[in-house]
């Protein structure tokens, strides 16, 4: 689906500061106005300019130093940078900013399919354009929360009516997202989803510690049939091809990116986990990153009018 030239801004004049009990919070809400690609609108620590490709995206920057990008296309968060000047998402070499596919890196959504199945690959989610419902600060960190609704693209794929709301939330050290499913059809549904996010990494040094006892889907060596198992390591490394589902994983992993980082990746109602590197068959860059993917793979079913959320925290430690 390619993007549109034109992107979501917020009003100007609808920036306002919140009641006496917390004076160091500001808010900017409502979608009112569209503008084109190159026009910047500033909040507190947000600002909207024209990214790769002519995409509009989103800069976050915490007075902590510390600094995220997200595109509208996608809603995919690109990069994260703390204090350390470090940027710990990697985009592969191979990824395309033209609105035609989705972004290759960073935090790309998988919903409301994970994986192969009656859609495309991982769903549409990842490859729409996303709008901005709202921006705040708090304590000097700033936050956005973008929106997805259906449309005829998503219904030729999917038939039911939705909202996604997706929070990113900047902090000194961290970035947390909230997901908010809702169904707003008359009908039920069920989806499935997953944040498949790709960690600057060298693989040769990367491990992934909390997943001792996990029950494993293994989708090497055919990913039509997975292999179950149980992990018994304490810690996961990456020698060859890894592409290995793990349920009822713990909410909190710690992963060394073999870079001298280590990072905390903890959630809540993200109920299972994903480990992928795609070793020689991505042979130009296989070696710079590991996907570290919070996931929901059992099938959610949500009534009209019900909710599902589901948080994610990525902390250097």
């Amino acid at each position: 689906m390619a993007a549109s030239c034109a992107f979501t801004l917020l009003s100007p004049g609808s920036v306002s500061s919140s009641s006496a009990k917390s004076p160091r919070r500001f808010r900017r809400s409502g979608v009112v106005a569209m503008a084109s690609v190159g026009q910047k609108v500033y909040a507190p620590g947000v600002a909207v300019s024209e990214g790769n490709g002519g995409l509009p995206k989103i800069d976050l920057k915490s007075p902590h130093g510390s600094e995220a990008e997200i595109y509208l296309f996608g809603a995919c968060v690109t990069s994260l940078k703390v204090s350390n000047g470090k940027d710990l998402l990697f985009v592969r070499p191979d990824a395309v900013f033209n609105g035609t596919k989705p972004i290759s890196g960073g935090i790309p959504h998988c919903f409301p399919q994970f994986g192969p199945g009656p859609m495309q690959q991982h769903g549409f989610a990842r490859n729409v354009n996303w709008s901005i419902t709202d921006s705040e600060v708090t304590e000097g960190d700033p936050a956005v929360t973008l929106e997805l609704k259906d449309d005829p693209y998503s219904r030729s794929m999917w038939d039911y009516s939705f909202q996604a709301l997706y929070k990113v939330a900047l902090h000194s050290t961290s970035l947390s997202t909230t997901l908010k499913i809702t169904n707003t059809d008359d009908k039920p549904f069920s989806f499935n989803s997953a944040l498949h996010t790709y960690f600057r990494a060298s693989i040769s040094g990367v491990s992934v510690k909390g997943l001792k006892g996990c029950k494993t889907l293994n989708k090497d060596p055919d990913p039509q049939n997975p292999l179950e198992g149980k992990e018994e390591r304490e810690q996961v490394t990456f020698p060859g091809f890894v592409d290995c589902i793990y349920l009822g994983a713990p909410s909190e992993l710690t992963l060394d990116n073999g870079l001298g980082d280590k990072i905390v990746i903890s959630s809540s109602n993200w109920s299972d986990a994903v480990l992928w590197n795609p070793h020689l068959q991505m042979e130009a860059c296989y070696k710079d990153f590991v996907c570290v993917e919070n996931a929901k793979i059992d099938m959610v079913q949500l009534e009209p009018k019900q909710s599902w959320v589901a948080e994610q925290k990525i902390e250097l430690v």
